[in-house]
């Protein structure tokens, strides 16, 4: 009888263990990355007008979703870096130019940085998805809307 009660302790403990949820991980280190890659690539690449610099931020699927002077705004990642490869870079142009990092949220292996960029005549308010991907991480969704 001892033996049964010291198995179903066992087994109770066990189970027990096994239905624990998993935690969450976030990282000030993923999320430190995360913004060294919007000040270094994102924002600069922006400012300069650098494809390239571009392309090394964003998962090649990449949709872009919002609202420029309120219509819809949706491309893909290639009509958006021909767009970006093909007009005056915000640098030439000569208008002022700030991107600002307002908050940076991390959850695993996924993630979402909230900015602010001001150039051209615009002030855009975006919403950025990053994922984690191959111990990179990578913006694969945006979302902006004009906010001046």
């Amino acid at each position: 009888m001892k033996s049964m009660i010291f198995i179903a302790l066992l087994l109770l403990h066990y189970n027990s263990e096994a239905q624990k949820p998993k935690t969450m991980e976030t990282s000030k280190e993923d999320s430190l990355i995360i913004e060294q890659t919007l000040k270094r690539d994102y924002f600069n690449g922006i400012y300069n007008g650098d494809v390239q610099q571009l392309r090394n931020v964003y998962h090649p699927a990449t949709l872009l979703w919002g609202d420029v002077k309120g219509q819809p705004y949706t491309k893909t990642l290639a009509e958006y870096l021909d767009g970006v490869a093909h007009r005056q870079s915000p640098r030439e142009s000569g208008k002022p130019f700030e991107g600002e990092v307002l908050d940076i949220r991390v959850t695993n292996t996924i993630a979402v940085a909230e900015v602010r960029v001001k150039m051209y005549d615009f002030l855009y308010h975006e919403y950025l998805s990053f994922h984690k991907i191959g111990g990179k991480w990578l913006l694969v969704n945006k979302m902006i809307s004009d906010v001046l």
